[in-house]
């Protein structure tokens, strides 16, 4: 199982929002870019990178940002936020992102996503799937739909998706660890899960490591404030 560290980009800063509420916001740094060159020199294999202001407006917002961050780091860059038509998964791809990360337009415009996926394969195109109360929530998290969360994960898989970004967003930035049951519960539809939301420390990276079809982790809040470190070499967690 990898570690992948977070970075969100609000107004061109780094910050983090708790369970997703725009008016609790923490900033952790004006130079995204010089976080994203921060995470890859402490070891990081992958970096996973929200466009914030991207998903509240329903289209990208910080394009030229994540454009620096991919010619920065010489690692693969997962973009998430505001990704709604072809035009703005091509263009994000043409920043150097190596995958796209699709929420609410996999519940809004479900089509998008096979479109997507004929295009640039299964590899490049995962499921951001945001959860509140085992439902599906879309616009940054501003709205919560009638769609449970493992509905629209069964449905995903069979377009042809095989991996999902999971997030119970009660447990975003909280640190009150990870929301297994739920995780687990999105891993019976078949599609390799990537967790978020929860971890604090090395404990709840092990208990993630042996919850059934977790393969990665993503935390952004835990490493920010020190609660959580990792070094060369570190990123990677043995499963059982």
């Amino acid at each position: 199982m990898i570690v992948i560290p977070a970075i969100d980009l609000r107004g061109g800063k780094c910050v983090r929002l708790l369970q997703g509420d725009f008016s609790r916001e923490t900033v952790y740094g004006d130079d995204p870019v010089a976080m994203a060159r921060h995470w890859a020199e402490e070891g990081a294999t992958m970096l996973h990178v929200v466009d914030l202001d991207g998903a509240a407006a329903g289209s990208p917002q910080q394009t030229a940002l994540i454009a620096a961050i991919c010619a920065t780091v010489p690692l693969p860059v997962e973009v998430g936020g505001g990704l709604r038509t072809l035009a703005d998964i091509e263009v994000t791809l043409a920043a150097g992102v190596s995958r796209i990360v699709l929420g609410t337009a996999a519940i809004e415009n479900p089509d998008l996503v096979t479109a997507a996926l004929a295009a640039h394969g299964p590899e490049r195109i995962i499921l951001g799937l945001d959860a509140r109360n085992g439902y599906v929530a879309t616009g940054g998290w501003l709205a919560t739909s009638s769609v449970r969360a493992i509905d629209l994960a069964c449905a995903m898989a069979a377009r042809g998706v095989r991996r999902v970004i999971a997030t119970d967003i009660g447990r975003d930035g909280a640190r009150t660890g990870p929301n297994v049951e739920f995780l687990a519960g999105i891993a019976t539809s078949g599609l390799a899960v990537i967790a978020s939301g929860g971890v604090k420390d090395r404990s709840h990276l092990a208990l993630l490591a042996t919850t059934p079809g977790v393969e990665a982790v993503i935390t952004g809040t835990a490493l920010y404030t020190g609660d959580l470190t990792l070094g060369p070499g570190e990123w990677e967690i043995s499963t059982p």
